[in-house]
Parts: structure tokens; sequence; C-alpha cells
């Protein structure tokens, strides 16, 4: 027959399940990994202190088996906070944590009444409840996967309420409302909805974890490490997508191919973070000039590429002119102090740009390797300027500096 302690004997084998699956997590990076393990580790030990309550001291079943489930809500909250990157108020959560201990030895060496007791403790936890949901429900808009918050406010919210009807319950009780209802059945009752609450609330902590370590990957496979532009393969992958697009809607659409004009030059004069500095204040300005809907791209080493949908052959000539001169430019070079020698600072650069516009029944690939024609003739005719595919020569002389 199902019991009070079998149900708290089961609720300690699931939490040491999420123990589990939560330390299979602790070096991914996500944050309140740690937070969530040590409250389910709690939990843990509080379960077999309440379940031996009729043999073993009041001291041990009582006192430090709710002082656990104290710090089993707090840690959860915390980690949640954690997760979502905002402030954890420790102070203000031990001093919840020391109040609700405070009422706990107080309804037990004072009043000792196990219904009252029950109450209070069951709408303090119910309240950390809901701040778990409101804290979860922030942050949806910036959910890297909306389900998993979902599912974490529900759980959260869903606890929150059968802990408030709970510590309604026993309080209607100690008032006389209830005497037609046992306290064994009503713990039953409770306790079976309960003994899911903290590993289904790390059910969602581990889903929200989990959304972000994809969402981190996805980043890290989608854009270049070291200025943050997107890759080559979220590149080409944007640019399928447009082109599809343009050919349903007959909309143009034109394609930048740039370089930087003696890229070696620079690492080997001023070293490979000066390059590397170059890089970065390349894409920075690039971003700057863009449209909203233009994207920008690192395809490689030194070269870059900006995708232009909606944009006929003039403007994007005209795009990749403003672009041209906001590019050339002088950068910093970290390994100089600054005021120090102007003139060793000063790194000099500028980028050679090949245009080219989406023709009738034109793959990416085509267009890419018109726009790369249009950059070697520009490089050849001298370097620092633009060049339209149009006027580029196919002659498969293509040395590049």
């Amino acid at each position: 027959m199902l019991s009070t302690t079998s149900l708290f004997l089961l609720m300690m084998a699931m939490s040491a399940v999420m123990l589990l699956v939560l330390s299979s997590q602790a070096h991914s990076g996500a944050r309140g990994i740690r937070e969530w393990s040590v409250a389910n580790a709690m939990a843990m030990a509080a379960m077999p202190l309440f379940a031996a309550r009729d043999h073993i001291s009041a001291l041990l079943s009582i006192e430090l088996a709710n002082a656990l489930m104290i710090g089993t809500s707090v840690m959860m909250y915390a980690g949640f906070r954690r997760h979502l990157g905002c402030g954890v108020q420790w102070r203000a959560l031990g001093g919840f944590a020391a109040a609700t201990m405070a009422t706990v030895v107080a309804l037990h060496v004072g009043i000792d009444s196990t219904p009252l007791r029950v109450a209070v403790v069951s709408l303090l936890h119910g309240g950390l409840c809901m701040a778990m949901c409101r804290s979860v429900w922030t942050a949806l808009p910036a959910a890297p996967r909306r389900y998993p918050y979902l599912f974490t406010m529900g759980a959260a919210f869903g606890i929150g309420i059968g802990l408030f009807v709970r510590g309604a319950a026993y309080g209607a009780r100690v008032a006389g409302w209830l005497p037609s209802v046992d306290v064994p059945t009503l713990d039953l009752v409770f306790f079976a909805c309960g003994t899911l609450s903290i590993p289904t609330l790390t059910l969602g902590a581990v889903m929200m974890a989990n959304a972000e370590i994809i969402a981190r990957a996805n980043h890290a496979a989608d854009h270049d490490h070291l200025t943050g532009a997107p890759s080559r393969r979220a590149f080409f992958a944007a640019a399928e997508r447009e082109r599809a697009h343009a050919a349903r809607t007959q909309a143009p659409m034109s394609l930048l191919l740039f370089d930087v004009d003696h890229f070696k030059r620079i690492n080997d004069t001023h070293g490979h973070a000066a390059g590397d500095r170059v890089l970065v204040e390349i894409v920075a300005r690039t971003g700057a000039l863009l449209r909203s809907r233009d994207l920008g791209g690192r395809l490689g080493g030194e070269e870059f590429a900006v995708l232009l949908p909606a944009t006929a052959a003039d403007t994007a000539l005209h795009t990749a002119e403003r672009l041209r001169a906001a590019l050339q430019c002088v950068a910093h070079d970290p390994s100089v102090e600054r005021g120090a020698d102007d003139a060793a600072a000063a790194i000099g650069y500028t980028v050679s740009i090949g245009v080219a516009t989406l023709a009738p029944g034109e793959t990416v690939a085509d267009l890419l390797s018109r726009a790369d024609t249009a950059l070697y003739a520009a490089k050849a005719a001298g370097r620092n300027r633009v060049m339209a595919a149009a006027a580029a020569r196919h002659d498969g002389a293509r040395r590049r500096a």
C-alpha cells in the first residue's frame, strides 16, 4: 500500500537520478548546474530523515530535514537566477531561509503544531516556486528555445499553486474548518502530488541548460570565433535562401566580395595580433555601414563577403564604393603603446572589392565566382578599388598579392 514513507523514498531516488543527469553537464559551461546539483543533493539527504520520523529524533526528522528542504528550494531558485544571467541576492535568500527555519523551530519547540508548521512552510516554499516562475517568465523573450522555458514556468506555477492549496488546507485544519479530513489522508494526497516537484523542476532546468548548450554550439558553428561575423557555412546558407526568394519574387540580389590588400605584409610587419585586430575592425566597420537585412560574413583568412538582398547593380556598386572608403583607414597596433610612437602604432590598410548581381537561373556558386573574378580584376588594376563583374576579364590569371 502506498504510504508517505514510500513517497519520500521515491522522491529521494528521483533526485538521485536528476543529480546524475546534472553531473553529466557539470563541464558544459551551462550556468546554474552547480546550484541545481546542490539542491538535489539536499533533497536526497532530507527524504530519508522525513521517512524515518518515527525512528529517529525530532531534531533530525523535523529541524534538520526541514532545513535541508528549505535549502533545496533556495538553491533551485538561485540556480534559475544564475542560469538566466540575473543576480542572486544571497543575503536576502539567506535571510529568507533563516526566517523560515526559525518559524519551523518555533512551531515545533514552542507551539508544537504539525498542521500549522506544514501550512507555514508550504506557503513559503510556494512563494519561492512563484518567484522561479516569474524569473523564467521575464527571460522568456530572449529564450534560445521557448518550450523548455514554458515547461519550467508551468511546472513552477503548478507546484506553487499546489503548495498554496496545501498550506491553505492545513491552515483550515488548524482553524477547524476541515474536521472530517484526517491528517494522514491529507498528507498522502499532498505528498503524492509533491513527490515529483523537485525532479520536475530539475527536468525543466536540464531542458533549459540543454537549450543554452545547443544555442552556443549553433552560434559557434555559424560565427567566426575571432570577429563574430557569420561563418562561411552560415553565409552560404543565408545566400541560398535569399537566392531562392529572389527567384520567386524576381527581385534583384547582389554580392560584394572583398579582402585586405597586402594583408600578409601587415602580419609580417606588425605581428598576427595586429592583423587580427584589423580583421575585427573591418567586421565592425562593415556592420555599421550595412542595412539590417544585409549580411556580412567572413569566408576565410582576410576574405569577406556582403550579401545585398533586393539590391540592383547600380546600388550595389554605390554601396561597394562607400564600403571601400569606410575601410580605407588606419587601425591601432595593440603591441604599441598609444602616444609612444604614432608612426609605429598606425596600421594602414585598404580593401579591393568585386561586385556581382544575380543573373536569371544563376546559382550562388556562380554568383560568387563572378564576384571573385571581379575582385581579382580590382587587384590587378592596382588594388583599393571596386570592380563590377561585368567589367572583369575571364582570362584565368588570378594571382593575388
